[in-house]
């Protein structure tokens, strides 16, 4: 490890404020002098003890429990002393400057710990991989229960154990690459013999899979930013409020009433939506005022970085020249097509909606009645590329599912090597060996150092 590794912690574990109980974590090697020196008793391993937390002058500073974890078994691997105490500041204050205090004393290196390292120090220990590590902070910041489930799933180590099922089998075949190179002179085919290709064949279908799933965890952990754009006054903002199901958004017959973007995430089938209404787009005129012209401005550059927009037209005035020519020309400027649902509202009005063009996601609804409403969610699932049910998903990050689809690649320039008419094994095992060092980025057991400096510097401090 690391020499800042070795160096005893101390954080308090609680989020900030008040609360019922608080609890201050101590992480290091060799604590139970420390132990004996900050309490003035032994703690027994494993066992809550019951007992006044002193102070410098001998004074209690709070009553509470305290746990002794012996290393190795602790979540850090390490010592592990808690102390859980009432939860206000203060007092977790004071407990953690008496802890630093007896630290200077007994631990001269014992210092606050950084972002993450808690957990940081638990995967250089062995007690988690990195997927499992990553999950401890996808479970606390879980914006939906299919999230939070999914996250609890790649914790328990379902999302790991896949990913390491897919190395041992390639780990087995570059074993008989390896071994057909190193003795050429062999008549005996060893490729052949033993299947390789049914091998690798298996290996690109089980990778698939997994890179199917956790697309699917990835949309569960992170959500999808949609954008509600049109001309003003077609039911922008009455659509937020049926989406969210709360009055957010003002809503009045007045064109231009929404100045600037109103956000709010809501879920479908436990997939977070990211919903934008956004100001009311001028097509072919000038914007009424200069606060109007910034929020029309905006709105184009939060399309920009939309995954989906729900373009909105007003049923009641198709057919109208300098409406309909508007939405053309909005059109022309919108995102690629295959990211675009045309919504036309207002269908309690009795207008009927135009037929879809091929290729063209299209529904009708009414904001205000909520008809229509389920097949709109039906189709934002669908753009997202949503289709697995949530229990059969971990929680995944991009940088997962973007390591998969870079051994699946390598799989495939594999795959082409074997099946060439001169078989080039020797870029065969090339490939085999980026494929396996690709998944080994996902638990960790390829990763650089400046990669886990970025992932645990997300998670909260005292985790």
């Amino acid at each position: 490890m690391l020499s800042r590794h070795q160096d005893p912690i101390v954080a308090i574990a609680t989020a900030p404020g008040r609360g019922a109980v608080g609890i201050v974590r101590v992480s290091g090697l060799g604590l139970a002098p420390y132990v004996q020196a900050l309490l003035g008793v032994a703690l027994k391993a494993r066992h809550a003890t019951y007992l006044p937390f002193p102070g410098a002058d001998g004074q209690p500073i709070d009553h509470g429990l305290a746990l002794y974890f012996p290393a190795p078994h602790s979540y850090t691997g390490e010592d592990v002393l808690e102390l859980q105490a009432h939860g206000g500041p203060v007092v977790l204050q004071l407990l953690l400057a008496r802890c630093l205090e007896v630290g200077r004393q007994h631990l001269p290196r014992l210092r606050l710990a950084e972002p993450g390292e808690f957990t940081e120090r638990a995967f250089l220990n062995d007690k988690l991989d990195l997927a499992q590590a990553e999950a401890v902070a996808d479970l606390i910041e879980a914006s939906t229960e299919a999230a939070a489930r999914s996250a609890s799933r790649s914790l328990s180590g379902a999302f790991s154990q896949q990913v390491n099922e897919l190395r041992e089998r390639m780990i087995r075949l570059r074993m008989l690459v390896e071994a057909t190179l190193d003795f050429p002179e062999e008549e005996i085919d060893f490729l052949q013999q033993a299947d390789a290709q049914g091998q690798l064949e298996g290996i690109r279908a089980a990778l698939d899979a997994v890179l199917d799933r956790a697309r699917q965890g990835a949309l569960l952990r992170e959500g999808i930013k949609v954008v509600l754009a049109g001309q003003p006054n077609v039911g922008k903002s009455s659509l937020l409020n049926a989406l969210a199901g709360a009055e957010l958004a003002i809503v009045t017959p007045i064109p231009g009433t929404t100045r600037d973007k109103v956000s709010e995430t809501i879920q479908i089938e436990g997939v977070p939506l990211h919903v934008i209404d956004t100001a009311g787009l001028r097509a072919g005129e000038e914007a009424a005022d200069e606060v109007e012209r910034i929020g029309i401005a905006r709105t184009w550059a939060e399309i920009e970085g939309a995954d989906a927009v729900l373009f909105l037209h007003d049923l009641t005035r198709l057919g109208e020249p300098g409406y309909d020519a508007g939405d053309r020309e909005i059109a022309a400027r919108l995102l690629p097509a295959a990211r675009i649902v045309h919504v036309y509202n207002k269908l309690d009005a009795g207008a009927a909606p135009p037929a879809a063009a091929p290729g063209e996601r299209a529904v009708a609804i009414s904001a205000k009645t909520g008809a229509g409403m389920d097949e709109l969610r039906r189709l934002l699932l669908e753009l997202a590329g949503w289709h697995a049910q949530p229990e059969g998903v971990f929680i995944a990050r991009e940088r997962h599912v973007q390591a998969l689809r870079r051994a699946a690649q390598h799989v495939e320039l594999a795959r082409q090597h074997a099946a060439a008419a001169d078989q080039a094994l020797d870029l065969f095992a090339e490939e085999l060996r980026l494929a396996h060092d690709a998944l080994g980025e996902i638990t960790g057991a390829f990763t650089a150092d400046d990669l886990l400096g970025e992932i645990f510097s997300r998670f909260c401090i005292g985790k």
